[in-house]
Parts: structure tokens; sequence; C-alpha cells
């Protein structure tokens, strides 16, 4: 659904240029310390936690109480955190007992109401032009921090977990050499295996190997009839998917090896797994990891999915920052959480809706965690209802554009492109973006 059913009107916010970058106002780049080759790279990983259909940002991250019934409905009880003065969703204690890890940033603002282009809006850092399709960050970053820049890894550099975020080809104009590998499996589930192994009850190693050759002699009777730089990347793609199935790397997704009391405190359900999964897959130095949770498109009975979200939320997100800090993991592995939106901040009790929020753009949140980041802060503020950015607006390219640079990644570098098309890591390389600038109060 794409419907906007609050805020301002989306062409009201922006327009866009001929060449698909924003044009209200431009930004000084070099104003913004950002002028020079990237600072020595403090995250080594980078875990996207993506909450897919947009979680709202009253019923998790910023609450709002005081405007009532209406807005917070019957999550109105905000529980104190472990740093002073901040407060979160009732239904978040393992994340409060956390939050000197992470920081909230209550700024986060674009102004795309639907799925499809938010989704490619946030995850790109960028924004959508009928010219050029960008890559994801995770793209990027197996790019400029995968194989080609000499990452020795068996498991491929940009990793999903466990179905990709579809609404777009996440790898871009970079092709699907730098695409996500996504497992398309549930680590919850006893049958848990990653894509292309073993299917339950079934095949043994030895038939795969046999496929596997049968499949290569095929290949080189096709190869030899036309050589292909496509042919060749499949290739490689083809040798390190197999590497996951048969060699050492497939131990790294082997929950099995973990203690029960372990794998019960991240939560025995599908996102809390893949956080554990995550942690695994971070120890290993996997570049770059998304851990997809769907379900947030709450237009109907948003209190009732809740219920079963925010537990599950704050069980695998609470837990994987404990357990990353406490492993000396949490200064090298940087977390994002957030999604293509929040919602709408007053709530629908009529109708078919039944207590149900909308899609809202303008006023929502994210948080960030380790890898560089300070925790125990809040960056920006939304008005008394959480309708409309109030202090310290951040734009996905300014969170994308800080996550690079903590990674080793300058933001204002041209991107390769098949046909010569000239293209930034985001599009503040342009200069004609409106943006706060990097999050330099928590780097």
């Amino acid at each position: 659904m794409t419907e906007n059913r609050g805020g301002l009107p989306r062409r009201g916010f922006f327009q866009v240029t001929g060449t698909g970058l924003l044009s209200l106002g431009f930004v000084d780049w070099r104003a913004l310390g950002a002028d020079g080759p990237a600072k020595t790279a403090k995250a080594r990983t980078i875990i996207q936690l993506w909450m897919g259909g947009g979680p709202s940002h009253l019923d998790t991250f910023d609450p709002k109480p005081e405007a009532g019934q209406e807005y917070c409905g019957p999550l109105k009880n905000p529980i104190a955190t472990k740093v002073p003065g901040i407060r979160i969703s009732e239904s978040l204690p393992t994340l409060a007992k956390q939050a000197d890890k992470f920081t909230i940033i209550r700024g986060f603002t674009h102004p795309d109401p639907g799925h499809e282009t938010a989704t490619y809006t946030v995850t790109t850092g960028t924004v959508p032009s009928p010219a050029l399709v960008y890559p994801s960050m995770g793209s990027v970053v197996s790019y400029k921090r995968g194989y080609d820049a000499g990452y020795k890894g068996t498991i491929p550099p940009y990793v999903t977990l466990n179905w990709p975020l579809g609404r777009f080809s996440d790898s871009g104009f970079l092709g699907n050499k730098y695409k996500t590998y996504a497992t398309y499996s549930d680590p919850n589930s006893k049958d848990f295996h990653v894509q292309g192994t073993t299917p339950p009850g079934g095949m043994p190693d030895d038939r795969v190997k046999g496929r596997r050759d049968l499949q290569k002699s095929l290949d080189s009777m096709v190869r030899r009839a036309a050589k292909d730089d496509l042919l060749h990347n499949l290739d490689v793609n083809e040798e390190r998917a197999y590497d996951v199935i048969l060699g050492d790397a497939r131990k790294a997704f082997d929950l099995s090896t973990e203690k029960e009391e372990l794998r019960q405190k991240y939560g025995r359900n599908t996102f809390g797994q893949s956080c554990l999964l995550a942690r695994r897959l971070a120890e290993r130095g996997v570049p770059f990891i998304t851990v997809n949770m769907p379900g947030w498109d709450t237009h109907t009975d948003n209190f009732k999915e809740m219920k079963t979200l925010l537990p599950t939320l704050d069980q695998g997100f609470g837990t994987l920052l404990e357990d990353l800090a406490q492993r000396g993991l949490l200064e090298t592995t940087l977390i994002v959480w957030y999604g293509e939106f929040g919602r709408t901040p007053k709530i629908e009790w009529q109708a078919p809706w039944f207590g149900g929020r909308h899609h809202h753009p303008f006023a929502s949140c994210a948080v960030v965690a380790g890898g560089g980041f300070r925790g125990g802060a809040v960056v920006g503020q939304s008005d008394p209802k959480g309708e409309q950015i109030k202090d310290r607006p951040v734009y996905p390219w300014d969170l994308a554009a800080s996550v690079y640079k903590l990674i080793g990644i300058e933001p204002t570098e041209r991107l390769p492109h098949p046909q010569g098309c000239v293209a930034y890591v985001t599009p503040l390389g342009a200069g004609n973006v409106k943006s706060g600038g990097l999050l330099k109060e928590i780097m």
C-alpha cells in the first residue's frame, strides 16, 4: 500500500531533479568534514536489522504517553532505561537494560510513504530516480569491502537472514556479483539449511558433489561456445556458494553448537535465532549481514500485532547487544535498526482498521550501536505527538554516510557504472541534497 494518511504531502517535501537528487537546498559537504579520505575504519561488520513494513516510533523508541489515548493506545507506560532520561516502550525491557550500548535517532525522516520506494530510499541511502537504480548499502559494502578488496572469507561478504527484502534489485547497477546471499530458511527450524544445501531428510553431501561435478562438465561446454564475463562471475559465485554448502563455512550456520540456554535467551523464533546467527557471522568477519524481520505493516489492529512483535524484537536485539559486548565484538560490529518508515502517530480506531497505524515517513526513528557509534544517547526530536521532526533531522543519506565512514568507505566516492554514468556512494557526493550532516555527535 502506498497511501499517505497523515503528515505533509510528499510533493511538498521535495522535488526530484533530472539527476534524481533532491533540490530542496544544498549541502556544503566540505563544511561537514567529509572532504578527505575515509579515516581508519572502526567497524569490521555491519548488521542491519530490517523491520519490514515499517515499525511505529511511538510503540518502540519514541513513546508519547502525554499525547493521550488517541496516540499511544494501550502502550501508555514507557519505562526508564539504564541511561537516565531516556524512556522506551514498556514492551522492550531487555533493550532498556542495554540502552548504554545504543543511540536512538528520533529525527529520522524522509518524504516517501510507499513501501517499494521507501525501502529503496532507506537501504540505498539515496532517492528513487528513473535514470539509475542504486545498489543497497550491503552491495556497496560487498563491492568496497568484499573479495575485490581482499576479503578472504569463505562466507559471502553480504548475507541476508533469511529472505531478501524484495521491493527492488538490491545490487542495482553494480550487478549480481554484489548481490546478497540469502539463506531462504528458518534457523529456528530443526530442518534449517542454507540456500542450496541438502533439503530436509534428503540428499547427502556426496550426491551434492556429484551433481556439482556434472553441472561443471555441462557448463564447460557452454563456455567453449561463449566466452562471457557474466558466465565467469556466475562461476565465482557458484564456487563461493558451494563453499557454504560443503566446506568449513557451513559450520558457521550450525546453531546446534551453541548452548541451548543462549539460544533460549535470544528467543526460539526466526528473528531471535537469526540474531544469534548474525553474531556467529560477525565473529567470522562477514562485512554485511541483514536480519529481515517482516510483519510491521500494521494497518489493522496494530496493538494485537505488537504483543508478538515487540517481545520478539526485545529479546533478539537486546541479547545480540549483550552477547556482542561480552565477546568484545561490539566495538567492531555496527548495528543499525530501522524499517522503511514509521507509522501514523494518531491511531485509527474505527472499522475497518480497529486500532491500526498507517504509513508515516515524515517522523520515525532508527537505532544505531557499536562499530564506532557512541551509545546512551538520543539524536533529534519529534514534536509532542510524533507527527513531524522538531529538532535535528537525520535523512537516510546522512545515516548511510555515517555508517559508510565507520566501515572506512568515503561517502563522496564515485561508484563504477556500466554505462559510464556519474554515480556516487551517496548523493552527498554531488552536494545538492538537503542534509543534516554526519552523526558526528555520536561518532
